[in-house]
């Protein structure tokens, strides 16, 4: 205590925190700053979904754009019944739908872990 009663002030310095603060992860301000190095990832990750989109339109075209030419290469297969019901309306009408709905699932578990693979990348400590 000092002479007129009151406590004595105690000076805090705060540059000991600020040198303790851990290294900077070089490729995390890389994206932050969107260096070269930062577009370069973005770019490789945007690459890899639109791959991976190409891919699975390619096969839907292929699965659905396939069964028309089916039909016209082998009429009989046109006339064949399901339960009443011709099989290009079934295949075209019902079928398509489970098919479409299993692609996108598809897409939407590989797209995650493309994304998953960016992150890993990003955090993987430099070395």
């Amino acid at each position: 205590m000092s002479g007129d009663g009151s406590p004595e002030r105690t000076r805090v310095v705060l540059g000991e925190i600020a040198a303790r603060r851990r290294p900077t992860d070089r490729t995390r301000v890389d994206l932050a700053e969107q260096t070269p190095v930062g577009e370069a990832l973005v770019k490789g990750l945007v690459r890899a979904q639109l791959a991976l989109a190409l891919r699975l339109a390619l096969v839907v075209v292929t699965g659905l754009g396939a069964l028309p030419l089916l039909f016209v290469a082998a009429p009989g297969v046109a006339t064949v019944k399901v339960l009443g019901v011709n099989l290009p309306w079934v295949l075209l009408g019902v079928l398509s739908f489970p098919f479409l709905v299993g692609v996108g699932w598809a897409y939407v578990r590989w797209a995650e872990r493309n994304e998953q693979d960016f992150i890993a990348l990003i955090r993987k400590p430099e070395q």
